[in-house]
């Protein structure tokens, strides 16, 4: 993944203006220390901050077509680059080994109805000056895995700026809003267009579908496989809890699948990652004694991975805080909560070379993870709360994912928010996703990977290759990630912003903050940070809070501890 920042249809001296735009596109070169670039073009300006992961030798952008008619700018990854070549009707000679170059060819051929057909994460910017009146085409994937925003001038309304962060427009713009997932852009209209439109996104349509567990299985092997597409050293985010784990045994066996066969050229998807880097690395990062440490550890010896074990002190976690805020660019307790170590292991990981992780955000929200579900008053509000749940990813755990990541130019890849994953998980029954005293949340993914589960339709030869996770792994109790890393990390943020936040702070918050007014002093204590960082109004519109369903009678606290189901509850 990269930064990209570009200015459709300037209103002033462009050619001066071109300092000011590498300027605010430096603001965001953590996300791609490898490379910069910059294409003006009329009076448009089309900027780029590279990772490199795939195409190293020559995926410098922004790309562009022979005449320069068509510019592009990308952030994302495509994974099925190699099928969408070989579809395209038209003979054409490659620039580069990028596998985000079919986007500006395909473009070419069939316009916007390019967004569709792309299977990864992507946020992109392309110019089209093949007609008198240039046209902007901007588009983010389905879910929102990457980051993007659109901002304007109200001054110059015609313009409009595109960046993957906030802060290359909060110093420009003074209308800033999150560019919508699933959505393309079209300067012809001024409009979003909906391309991203499965049968399971409006909540209130409640399947009937039962759970095919092979289903279930295949197409989440099949999201882990065509996410080792890469070129450089990757590995697995190991917290020991279901999903980092799910993910990481099956990363581990895929790669040592396609390393032990033959490359074939008929393959649809790119699996360089695994012949180049067949040993899997996995990461964990927690306070000392932390029960992820304890059971990451465990998993990486039963799938052999080579591990590497990380620890930081509460201190050094509280002292990232403000960082942290500045990266993620939101406020909201329980992002902040569970960013912190995720940003922290991020710099320790990309001191090792490693510069791809397989991460697993995403299952909560598919199949009911979070502990507050046991509380669903009936199966179709389960069903609705997960649907809203998917839709509202990208301003929670993908913003997470995303930024805490990219801070330190390491890219997270999240097989579990796959769109033909999703289409399998999104269509079970709600019925069948239920969680109870008797039935632990994620059931109906636990005995999919299960080989001791007789229903999981796992052939004789899928048995003997032998279990996926240890048993007590596949079922350990739901942990969220900020509570997983040491209990006593949201006990101590809770302490901190006590001593700095007064009852006199907390007594004028609705004075100090009109908008979405904090409710305690943690939440206080992030929106100051926030705004110290962007004191712009602009900056608030993209801020969503995550906050668990309290009409369900459980705790407003989006610790997991704060419901009464935990075993550890406070």
């Amino acid at each position: 993944m990269c930064g990209i920042f570009c200015v459709y249809k300037y209103q002033g001296d462009v050619a001066k203006y071109r300092q000011r735009a590498l300027e605010l596109s430096k603001q965001i070169r953590h996300r791609g220390p490898d490379w910069s670039g910059c294409i003006i073009a009329d009076n448009n300006i089309f900027c780029h901050e590279r990772l490199a992961i795939v195409g190293i030798d020559t995926g410098a952008q922004p790309l562009t077509n022979d005449d320069e008619s068509l510019i592009l700018t990308v952030n994302g990854e495509i994974y099925n680059h190699k099928k969408l070549e070989g579809e395209l009707k038209q003979p054409v000679k490659f620039k580069t080994h990028s596998d985000c170059e079919v986007i500006l060819h395909a473009y070419n051929e069939i316009g916007t109805d390019v967004c569709a057909k792309l299977d990864g994460m992507f946020s992109w910017a392309l110019l089209d000056r093949r007609t008198e009146k240039a046209r902007l085409v901007a588009a983010r994937d389905p879910i929102g895995i990457t980051t993007l925003y659109i901002g304007r001038v109200s001054a110059h309304p015609e313009t409009v700026y595109i960046a993957s962060e906030l802060k290359s427009l909060n110093e420009e713009c003074d209308q800033i809003d999150e560019f919508p997932p699933g959505h393309f852009f079209d300067s012809a209209d001024g409009q979003f267009h909906q391309y991203f439109k499965p049968d399971w996104w409006t909540p209130e349509r409640i399947p009937t579908m039962p759970v095919n567990y092979r289903a279930l299985r295949e197409s989440l092997t099949a999201a882990v496989r065509k996410r080792l597409m890469a070129e450089v050293p990757y590995g697995v985010l190991l917290s020991g809890g279901l999903d980092s784990s799910l993910i990481s045994s099956i990363a581990v066996r895929e790669a040592a699948r396609i390393s032990a066969n033959a490359q074939s050229d008929a393959e649809d998807i790119d699996t360089r990652g695994a012949r180049y880097f067949p040993r899997m690395h996995s990461f964990s990062i927690g306070l000392p004694g932390a029960p992820d440490l304890l059971a990451a550890r465990k998993v990486a010896k039963f799938l052999k991975t080579a591990h590497h074990e990380f620890t930081y002190t509460v201190q050094e976690g509280l002292d990232a805080v403000s960082d942290v805020i500045y990266h993620l660019e939101t406020y909201d307790v329980t992002t902040v909560r569970a960013s912190t170590p995720m940003y922290l292991l991020s710099r320790r990981i990309k001191s090792t070379g490693v510069k791809m992780v397989l991460s697993g955000e995403g299952s909560d929200e598919v199949f009911g993870g979070y502990l507050y579900f046991h509380y669903a008053p009936s199966p179709d509000e389960f069903h609705k709360e997960l649907v809203k749940r998917v839709h509202n990813l990208h301003t929670s755990d993908c913003l997470r994912a995303n930024k805490s990541t990219m801070a330190w130019g390491l890219e997270a890849r999240v097989p579990f928010l796959d769109k033909e994953f999703l289409q399998v998980a999104m269509n079970v029954r709600p019925e069948d996703k239920l969680c109870s005293k008797e039935i632990m949340e994620k059931a109906i993914i636990r005995r999919a990977f299960d080989v001791d589960y007789a229903e999981a339709g796992f052939t004789p030869e899928e048995i003997a290759r032998g279990p996926y996770l240890p048993h007590d792994v596949l079922w350990r109790l739901q942990e969220q990630f900020s509570d997983g890393v040491g209990y006593s990390w949201i006990d101590s943020l809770k302490e901190s912003a006590e001593s700095k936040v007064s009852d006199e702070d907390m007594s004028a918050a609705k004075e100090h903050f009109p908008f979405d007014t904090p409710e305690t002093k943690e939440a206080y204590l992030y929106r100051k940070i926030f705004e110290q960082h962007f004191p712009q109004k602009a900056c608030l519109a993209s801020v969503v809070r995550w906050v668990p369903r309290t009409d369900w009678g459980c705790s407003a606290d989006p610790s997991g501890r704060a419901q009464k189901i935990h075993n550890n509850t406070y």
